[in-house]
């Protein structure tokens, strides 16, 4: 539980980051960005298996069986990023690209905080 809580105030965190540096991607204030991340924390529990499953048949698995599996689970977080995008007035991203810069940086970040912290 402390992990999820954990990673949802990063996720925060690096949105509210990623809306500062990036100008195809809008975010109203730190209250937002958790929201936003709780949001994405949610359908990623929810959808991300199932998006990894359809991207992993979709390619053939020539990905998971390269070894390269976290590009299907990035553009899966990028997809969850764009529905999460349609839950929040405050938050936008314009187009898939930034959606994916996120996924990247979000999975960056989280991958140093869990090897850091847990």
């Amino acid at each position: 539980m402390l992990q999820w809580v954990v990673h949802i105030v990063i996720d925060a965190l690096v949105l509210l980051a990623a809306a500062n540096i990036m100008p195809k991607v809008e975010l109203k204030g730190f209250k937002t960005a958790i929201i936003v991340a709780l949001i994405i924390g949610v359908l990623s529990f929810l959808l991300s298996w199932v998006l990894t499953l359809l991207l992993n048949v979709a390619t053939f698995g020539i990905f998971y069986f390269l070894g390269l599996g976290f590009i299907t689970r990035v553009i899966a977080y990028a997809i969850i990023i764009e529905i999460a995008d349609q839950f929040s007035d405050d938050f936008k991203t314009e187009g898939f690209l930034p959606s994916l810069w996120l996924a990247v940086f979000i999975a960056i970040v989280g991958g140093i905080v869990d090897a850091i912290l847990f």
